[in-house]
This record gives structure tokens, sequence and C-alpha cells, in this order.
């Protein structure tokens, strides 16, 4: 299999690479649209229109707290989803992970833990970060499965942290330390 030029960290069967704007001209825009998509994240409190996404997309590759990459399906070269250290903090040596799968199609097929497992190995490896954490909604119960299955353990619960359709959400946190 060739690998995509691209590529900034190489999986199974996923590649993970920088944004570029080419993203903005497939259906990025539509997932952060979509209630299914976006049910349990803060997302869709606003539309997503191309100008925001373009935005968007031009700023995520000149932060220096952020690491924003596509995750591309490694057969086609598909960009099915995003994964990112945000908000790292280069003393304290933490930073959040974000996950977002777009694709219908490929959830539940252990793409997101792949995409966890490279970018926290590289958090750790490269980047020297100390602590990666992730909060998600108590109904998020297939991000609460990830986070346990990547080796996170559950730090503690913000409680009703998340508003959501009229209703507040507990946040339950997660974090794994670089041993």
């Amino acid at each position: 299999m060739k690998l995509n030029k691209n590529t900034f960290i190489a999986g199974k069967s996923i590649n993970l690479r920088a944004l570029n704007e080419t993203d903005i001209d497939g259906n990025y825009s539509k997932w952060l649209n979509d209630h299914e998509i976006i049910q349990f994240n803060s997302h869709g409190r606003f539309p997503m229109t191309t100008a925001k996404l373009e935005q968007y997309v031009k700023n995520s590759n000149d932060l220096d707290n952020s690491l924003v990459l596509a995750i591309d399906e490694k057969s086609t070269n598909e960009h099915i989803g995003n994964i990112s250290l945000q908000a790292i903090n280069w003393i304290d040596r933490n930073a959040e992970i974000a996950f977002l799968l777009g694709e219908k199609n490929y959830w539940g097929k252990g793409i997101m833990f792949e995409a966890g497992e490279l970018i926290i190995e590289h958090g750790f490896n490269s980047l020297n970060l100390h602590r990666i954490y992730c909060g998600t909604s108590s109904q998020n119960i297939g991000m609460q499965k990830l986070a346990e299955k990547l080796g996170m353990i559950k730090e503690g619960i913000r409680k009703e942290d998340l508003f959501k359709n009229g209703l507040y959400h507990d946040t339950i946190e997660y974090g794994i330390l670089n041993k």
C-alpha cells in the first residue's frame, strides 16, 4: 500500500495528516451540522458555514497550542474524521484529546481507537506530554468506552456542565499519564 505524501502519522488502517483547504470541499461541514454526529459534543449550537470552516482550517495549522489532524482511511485516502490534541499546556505538559468521526459508515470499526493510540503515543513520545485528558457527556457511552479502552482512567464528574437540547448533562472526565 502506497503511503500518502501528506501523511504525518501512519497507522494500520488510517493515516493522520494536517487539515488542508481541500477538506472543506468534502463532507466536513456536513458532519458539523449533522445532529447525530455532534449530539454529544459542543458543536451544533450555531450552524457551521463554509466561511467559518475555512477560517478554522486555516488557523488549525498555525496554532502553537493545538495539533489538529485529519483522519484518512488508508486504502482510499478519504477524509473520515479528525483527532486533536488541544489546549496544549507546554509548562505543565498536558493536553486535551478530542475526537470527531464524521463518516458514519466507519462507526464501530475501531477507527477512533487506532487514531487515539497514534496521537497519544505522539503526544507522549514526540511532544513530551505527561498527561492527556478528555471530557465527555454522561450520555456518550461510546466515548466513555473508547476512553477506557485507550487506558484512560475516570478522574471525576463535572455536574450539569454541558447544556445540550434544553437539558444539562454531567461531563465525565478521563485522563492518562505517561509512565
